[in-house]
């Protein structure tokens, strides 16, 4: 069942000015409640444009974006509600921090929603707990706080509206490797548990294809393929022609199929693989 749909959505930038661009045109997507989507493209591409119309941040020239198959611009004065319902983490959320107090800053969301002082700070415990903020920290200011931490602070106060789509656009932007598995990790326990629809906008390809179940690849403002997350990656040089690539992983699977290797080529991840050259490198070598 669909939560977001999107119908003929178009988007120009300066329209009827000298400096108009038409960042998305006529697209027609889908998006299942309860799904991880990756979102990909080059820069460019149309990926922020589009998850800025899809929470109502940028009203469409055209088209319609359907929040549980009701046109969210019906009535724009309740746009606000839309916000509530799909939450948006911006590239470098950290900037966006402002309280006293981690703490504050994470229950700013849900009091606006309306919630008590009481059910706020539980929505923040609970957001903060996911998101793998030490109690200790909480009570500090946002500015006394790792990059990585003020990360995870401001993905926390978008979870602790508990939105029913939660988009995230480039959240491991600047981290260090083992921050980024970190944050990666947790925010698929989050969608693991709390079972909403999550989408994530990468540049990383090995990101995409360890989270995403379905993928979205967008060109020149274009919806060009939506699909399970193997399938896509199956067409390399599809991809390749848009700027894009293949995993890193998948690129050496290719690789050793080319080569006779009987492995698949769709393989995703490090771990998939060693569960399939393992075994067959024992068996090369004769051992059990």
């Amino acid at each position: 069942m669909a939560i977001i749909e999107t119908r003929e959505l178009t988007f120009v930038y300066g329209a009827g000015t000298p400096f108009e661009k038409v960042a998305l045109e006529k697209v027609s997507i889908s998006i299942n409640e309860g799904e991880f989507l990756g979102l990909i493209g080059h820069t460019g591409s149309g990926k922020s444009t589009l998850v800025q119309l899809l929470n109502g941040l940028l009203k469409p020239t055209s088209g319609q974006v359907l929040l549980g198959g009701k046109n969210i611009w019906d009535e724009p004065k309740k746009i606000r509600d839309v916000r509530f319902r799909v939450g948006m983490v911006f590239q470098y959320p950290e900037y966006q921090l402002f309280e006293e107090t981690v703490l504050k800053d994470i229950m700013f969301g849900p009091k606006n929603m309306g919630l008590s002082e009481a059910q706020a700070r539980e929505r923040a415990l609970d957001a903060a707990q996911f998101t793998g903020l030490r109690e200790e920290l909480l009570e500090k200011s946002p500015f006394e706080l790792s990059g990585g931490e003020k990360r995870r602070a401001a993905i926390a106060g978008v979870i602790a509206m508990d939105p029913d789509v939660l988009m995230l656009d480039e959240p491991t932007a600047g981290l260090d490797p083992r921050g980024r598995d970190v944050l990666l990790a947790q925010i698929t326990q989050y969608h693991r548990v709390r079972k909403n629809t999550v989408l994530l906008v990468s540049h990383s390809m090995e990101d995409i294809g360890r989270t995403a179940d379905r993928l979205l690849v967008m060109d020149h403002g274009e919806a060009k393929l939506l699909d399970d997350t193997r399938a896509v990656f199956s067409r390399g040089e599809a991809l390749e022609k848009m700027g894009l690539r293949v995993p890193q992983i998948t690129q050496i699977m290719q690789a050793l199929v080319r080569l006779g290797v009987p492995v698949d080529p769709a393989t995703l991840t490090v771990e998939e693989a060693l569960r399939q050259l393992i075994p067959y490198f024992r068996g090369r070598e004769g051992r059990p």
